[in-house]
């Protein structure tokens, strides 16, 4: 490899002649130079890989010297080195972006781990990374021939999205085309799974997970005190690796009590598994008790226009009379509104916000040709979450309602899969429109891309009519009719969808946290 070069920086660098031909044998090029002005104008001259900088110097301090060097190289690494332990001096120094802080004496082996931490950080890490999920690709590939419970579906779900996010910045491609392949095997077993179990869930004293319609009696509701307010958001259409890459803003601002997976009913689209949130009942439930609230697909109008009178109706239901606003936020001069007026909410018992951008962000990848660039994958598609979150009056309202007090509750309503396989589907003109999931008479299909609701009162679902049934892709396929085929299927083909069954779509998070 090319020598790394070296400038230490100290006006008694004499004593440490063997700190550096210690370096100078691992192959590192150390130059020195004994004041901050002799530093500032090697820097200028010469390309170095690091700076090791001692803090105590006559002329210019180590933290004037840090300062000018960073106006001129910011991206160079500064390694500070002190005798003194004084808080404010490390808190300077963290301040300007220092590499790391090393407290006098220091012997060479520190010095050559700070030295591996900062150069050799990535290809260290990639190494490591590699042979741990090498270690533990045998383990996901046997537990998953074993799973039969949903609860071990969300862990081992959860198990891939930690490896995902670990093997996204890695060197090796190779090892994330691995892990991207256990994934779709992952999904072919969860859909058998969810196949042979979905409705089984609805029998009396079944063994299922918290579901759409009882997330807010069984997650929810224990949370509420009318002695301190919670804030419950629900962004729409957010996957559980969306949540994870934007977690760690979050948690600057709350701490995180607790965090669990609970399933989308389905279909997972909004229309059925938000509404079945704020109801508290299945889709066919909702039809039967509010005629007057709920729409079918072919019905014409909005599909969730009633989710507070929905709300509203289930906290009676329950016996609950905790003071409680409802808002939805489907663009940024609504966000930036709530903000300015988020005070006021400080009396509440509970505030609900529905957060409508990553559903937006989903649907303009389909139509936007800047979008489908943007969130090409999905390593891309939670940078770009990542990116509106840290930007959004979202953030801002976490911000405000940590100040005044309140607790936090973050969840989603569905998931979303990128689509990359189409199947072809036939219905007549009264068929459903979604890629995911249709829902009509008469609906020809292939068996082993579906997973079929022939019935669907034992799904709990509507019937538009009498020969109405329902189908959900499966895996990462969307639904593609016949007629000009080709370009539907170039079109729609790698971009974010739901409705159907996947891990994407079903498993999705629910997390409680006490401001900081």
């Amino acid at each position: 490899m090319n020598n790394i070069k070296v400038l230490w920086v100290d006006d008694e660098i004499d004593l440490l002649k063997p700190h550096i031909l210690f370096l100078e044998k691992k192959n590192y090029e150390v130059t020195t130079c004994q004041s901050g002005t002799e530093a500032i104008e090697e820097v200028e001259k010469n390309s170095f890989d690091i700076v090791f900088l001692d803090e105590n110097m006559p002329g210019l301090t180590g933290l004037e010297t840090l300062s000018e060097i960073k106006a001129k190289k910011s991206n160079l690494p500064v390694v500070m080195i002190t005798k003194s332990e004084e808080e404010y001096i490390m808190e300077e120094a963290i301040g300007s972006k220092i590499a790391d802080y090393l407290i006098k004496p220091v012997n060479p082996n520190q010095i050559l781990l700070s030295l591996k931490k900062n150069l050799d950080h990535s290809r260290l890490i990639s190494e490591k990374t590699t042979s741990n999920y090498q270690q533990e690709f045998r383990k996901i590939a046997m537990d998953m021939t074993m799973i039969n419970s949903w609860e071990g579906w969300a862990e081992l779900y959860q198990k891939l999205i930690y490896w995902e996010l670990e093997l996204e910045n890695i060197e090796d491609s190779g090892m994330f085309e691995i892990l991207e392949s256990q994934k779709q095997e992952a999904n072919t077993q969860f859909c058998k799974f969810i196949e042979k179990n979905y409705t089984s869930w609805f029998d009396k004293d079944a063994d299922r997970p918290t579901l759409s319609h009882t997330l807010f009696r069984d997650k929810v509701v224990p949370e509420l005190s009318d002695k301190k307010p919670t804030l419950l958001v629900v962004v729409d259409n957010l996957r559980f690796d969306q949540w994870k890459a934007f977690e760690p803003i979050v948690n600057n601002y709350y701490k995180k009590e607790k965090e669990s997976a609970f399933s989308s009913i389905l279909p997972t689209a909004t229309q059925y598994a938000r509404n079945a949130i704020f109801s508290g009942l299945m889709p066919s439930e909702m039809e039967r008790l509010h005629p007057d609230l709920w729409l079918n697909d072919t019905d014409e109008g909005g599909k969730n226009m009633h989710e507070e009178e929905f709300l509203m109706a289930q906290m009676r239901r329950l016996g609950l009379n905790y003071k409680t606003e409802y808002y939805k936020i489907v663009n940024l001069r609504a966000g930036k509104q709530l903000v300015q007026n988020f005070k006021q909410l400080k009396d509440n018992d509970l505030t609900v916000v529905v957060y409508n951008f990553v559903d937006m962000l989903s649907h303009s990848k389909t139509e936007m040709e800047v979008i489908k660039e943007l969130a090409s994958n999905d390593k891309s598609y939670r940078s770009l979450t990542e990116s509106w979150f840290k930007n959004s009056p979202l953030l801002e309202m976490i911000q405000q309602a940590q100040q005044l007090g309140f607790k936090l509750i973050i969840t989603t309503d569905h998931g979303t899969i990128n689509a990359k396989n189409p199947s072809k589907v036939i219905g007549d003109k009264n068929t459903s429109l979604n890629l995911r999931y249709k829902t009509g008479k008469s609906l020809t299909y292939e068996d082993k891309d579906v997973v079929a609701a022939k019935n669907p009162k034992d799904f709990y679902l509507p019937s538009i009519n009498m020969s109405s049934s329902f189908i959900f892709a499966k895996g990462d396929l969307f639904f593609a009719y016949p007629n000009n085929y080709n370009h539907y299927v170039s079109y729609y083909r790698n971009t974010y969808q739901h409705g159907g069954v996947s891990l994407e779509e079903m498993i999705i998070p629910f997390s409680v946290h006490s401001p900081r």
